[in-house]
C-alpha cells in the first residue's frame, strides 16, 4: 500500500479514517498539532486508541504506533512553513488526505486569525508540499457551510457558493479555489469533499449533538437556536469514512484533474426531532431553552449526493436512530472511564 499523509489524525474524522486505513494495512504518517480548540485530552485519547502513548509525544519527532505496524504520528503545526517544507523534502507521499483545520462556524466570528492561519496558511503549505513532490492524489475536507445563504435545496455542487455567512465558510471556499488553481496549474489530482454535519462516537464536544447529550444526561438545559426551526443533514461518521475511502482509491483524471463532492446523508432532520431521538436514546427529557437564530448560522443543510454516488458508489446506510444510539453508548462509556 502507498504511504498516506493524513493531517488532523487526532481529530474526529481523521481518527476514524486512520483506523479504517490501518485495518486495511496502509502505511500512514499522521500529523496533528493537538491544539486546545476543545479539550486536548479527547485528542490524546484518540491517539492512544491508535497506539500512540501520550507520554511519548514530542514536537517534531515521529513516533510509531504500538498497535498498528507502519503507522507513525508527528506532532506538527501546519502553519510552520519551514517544518512542512522539511517534511515533504524528507519523504514523498503518493496520497495526501488533508483534514486538519480550525473548525466551528460560530467561533470564527470571534477568533478570525486562528481560521486564517490554519485554514488558509496551513492549507497553502500542504498544497506546496503536494506540488513539490508530484502527489498522485490530494483529498481535502471542505464543508457544507460554503453554501451559506443559498436558498436552493438540496445543495448541488454546481450551485452558487459566493454568499458565506461565517468566516469559517469563507476559508473553506477559499481552500476549494486554491485547490482548483493548483490542480489547473500543476496537474495535481485533487478531490474536495463538502462534509455535512458529521456525528458519531469520539465526536467533537463543541458540536450540538455532543452538547445536547451531555446536558440532558446531567439534567442541564440545552440551548435550542431559532426555537428549533432548523434542519441539518446529519451524517454518521462511518458513512463519511466509507465515502472518503472510496474516493481516495479513485484519483480524478480530467483536465484539470479536479473534482468536488457533497458527502452527506441526504435526509435533513428537524432539530426538535433530533433532540427527541436523543431523549429516546437516553431515556430522559431535555430541558429546552429556546433562543433566537445565531449569527453565522443557516436555517437548513441538505446534500444532493448523486454525483458522489455515481462516481464511487457512496450510499449512507446509518439511520439517525442507529447513529445517536451508538454515540450515546460511546459517550456514557467514555465519560464513565474518564471521570
Amino acid at each position: 500500500m502507498p504511504r498516506v499523509l493524513l493531517t488532523g489524525i487526532a481529530g474526529f474524522i481523521g481518527f476514524h479514517l486512520a483506523r479504517r486505513l490501518a485495518a486495511e494495512g496502509y502505511s500512514i504518517l499522521g500529523i496533528d498539532n493537538i491544539n486546545d480548540y476543545y479539550d486536548p485530552s479527547l485528542k490524546l485519547a484518540r491517539l492512544k486508541e491508535l497506539g500512540f502513548s501520550p507520554a511519548s509525544i514530542r514536537d517534531y519527532e515521529e513516533i510509531p504506533s504500538r498497535i498498528h505496524p507502519g503507522i507513525g504520528f508527528l506532532k506538527l503545526d501546519l502553519t510552520e512553513r519551514e517544518r512542512v517544507e522539511s517534511l515533504f523534502k524528507k519523504e514523498s507521499f503518493p496520497r495526501v488526505v488533508h483534514l486538519a483545520a480550525q473548525p466551528g462556524a460560530r467561533a470564527s466570528l470571534t477568533q478570525p486569525y486562528a481560521y486564517i492561519e490554519s485554514n488558509i496558511l496551513g492549507f497553502v503549505h500542504i498544497l506546496e508540499g503536494c506540488r513539490s513532490t508530484h502527489v498522485e492524489h490530494f483529498v481535502y475536507a471542505s464543508s457544507s457551510s460554503v453554501y451559506g445563504g443559498n436558498k436552493k435545496q438540496p445543495y448541488h455542487e454546481d450551485d452558487r457558493v459566493d454568499t458565506p455567512v461565517s468566516l469559517y465558510a469563507a476559508t473553506k471556499r477559499s481552500d476549494e479555489l486554491m485547490a482548483y488553481t493548483y490542480s489547473h496549474l500543476f496537474g495535481i489530482p485533487t478531490t474536495g469533499l463538502r462534509f455535512f454535519t458529521v456525528y458519531g462516537p469520539w465526536g467533537r464536544p463543541d458540536m450540538a449533538y455532543y452538547k445536547f447529550v451531555k446536558a440532558i444526561f446531567e439534567n442541564q438545559p440545552i440551548d435550542v437556536y431559532n426555537e428549533g426551526n432548523l434542519e441539518r443533514d446529519f451524517t454518521y461518521v462511518d458513512d463519511i469514512i466509507q465515502g472518503v475511502h472510496a474516493v481516495l482509491q479513485k484519483p480524478p483524471s480530467g483536465s484539470p484533474p479536479y473534482q468536488l463532492f457533497n458527502i452527506g446523508h441526504s435526509q435533513p432532520v428537524n432539530l426538535l426531532t433530533f433532540i427527541e431521538v436523543i431523549e429516546n436514546s437516553l431515556g430522559k427529557k431535555a430541558i429546552k431553552r429556546l433562543l433566537p437564530m445565531q449569527q453565522g448560522d443557516v436555517l437548513s443543510t441538505y446534500a444532493d449526493t448523486g454525483r458522489l454516488e455515481e462516481y464511487s458508489g457512496f450510499k449512507p446506510l446509518t439511520t439517525i436512530e442507529q447513529g445517536i444510539r451508538r454515540f450515546t453508548e460511546w459517550y456514557l462509556s467514555y465519560h464513565a472511564k474518564n471521570k
